[in-house]
């Protein structure tokens, strides 16, 4: 071996070593992973559900709060996951009011709660909730993912409630070939998997679905993660993000029946064939301003399936946003601080 070589190997494995002892060093001196640490109360409960309202030094801005409507999959906390990679606090320090529905974890005495209980119940008492609080007839309504779905249908039925709108990364149209989850549920047997799960399904079930939409992501994570453990700011990052997709509630069987049924595979919500208590739920009923933002390179929740909500209802005041990511950079990527979570902040503001 020539010399040059054997100082090339010799630099690498010092370079590996230096690696593998940052990375000790780094893991040993972590004892506790934060997330959602923004300041907050809990303002109203029911059951499992909580309704907070996050504190601030100041008086909002705007008059009109906001209430965010997550998915019932995974956790909100991905929307405050670390203090300078946080939704929630961005739109704070934008000056507006921000309120938000955690939907807790759900049990096997959950397992009948329908989505008639998350809409016209959970939504709507803590939309009344706001309104009494701040002796208001309106409030602002912001809906991620699913929670975008519900706030859909919910501003459907209740369009006297909600003064704007602003839905991300919000399936409409489910009759998409784009993406593997949209195909998947178009043939599953959803009546099986309830059933066979006792009626409440496991957050992991969901999540080994998700990783196998992009299976290699996986791989090319842990793959890295002996650079990523060296670089302290990296592996908090890591762990954070490690933490929230652990930490995955369980499914109520019927809400999960039904929405699999009458949306991924009847497409009856933008068909105009859904249901909710008996009442008919038309977008186009849908008269309040709507910002409805989108992901360009989303594998979860394609653009293809969100752009519809902006030819289907029946505001005047209407506005399609992209943004330059994917599912989860809506809310933790440096974009998101720079530039969406402002614009969001900025639209509601104008509408105030």
């Amino acid at each position: 071996m020539s010399t040059t070589a054997s100082n090339n190997v010799s630099d690498q494995l010092l370079e590996q070593v230096n690696t593998a002892s940052d990375a000790l060093r780094n893991i040993n001196s972590v004892h506790d992973v934060d997330v959602a640490t923004a300041p907050r109360e809990v303002v109203w409960e029911d059951g499992k559900v909580k309704l907070y309202h996050f504190l601030r030094d100041d008086k909002p801005a705007t008059k009109t709060p906001v209430l965010v409507s997550y998915a019932l999959v995974n956790r909100w906390e991905m929307m405050d996951l670390q203090p300078d990679r946080s939704f929630i606090r961005k739109l704070i320090s934008e000056g507006l009011d921000v309120y938000l529905i955690d939907w807790g974890y759900p049990t096997k005495v959950d397992r009948y709660k329908k989505m008639e209980d998350y809409i016209l119940g959970n939504i709507n008492d803590c939309v009344d909730y706001i309104r009494e609080a701040h002796g208001l007839a309106k409030v602002n309504l912001l809906g991620v993912c699913q929670g975008g779905t519900f706030s859909l249908i919910y501003s459907a039925l209740f369009p006297e409630k909600i003064k704007n709108l602003v839905t991300l990364v919000t399936p409409v149209d489910f009759d998409n070939e784009e993406g593997l989850l949209f195909k998947w549920a178009k043939d599953m047997d959803v009546d099986a998997i309830v059933d066979g799960f006792g009626g409440i399904i496991p957050g992991d079930f969901l999540n080994t679905g998700f990783d196998l939409l992009k299976p290699m992501n996986k791989a090319r994570k842990y793959m890295a993660l002996p650079q990523t453990m060296a670089n302290k700011g990296k592996l908090m990052n890591f762990l954070r993000m490690e933490h929230w997709v652990a930490d995955s509630p369980a499914q109520a069987g019927e809400t999960y029946r039904r929405f699999i049924k009458d949306m991924y595979q009847h497409n009856k919500l933008i068909k105009g064939e859904f249901e909710l208590g008996g009442r008919e739920v038309k977008l186009k009923n849908i008269n309040m301003p709507v910002l409805t933002i989108y992901a360009k390179h989303d594998h979860i929740v394609p653009p293809a399936t969100t752009k519809p909500i902006n030819d289907e209802i029946g505001s005047k005041d209407k506005e399609l946003m992209e943004f330059p990511g994917g599912h989860i950079g809506v809310f933790v990527g440096g974009r998101s601080q720079k530039l969406l979570t402002p614009a969001v902040a900025s639209w509601l503001t104008e509408r105030d």
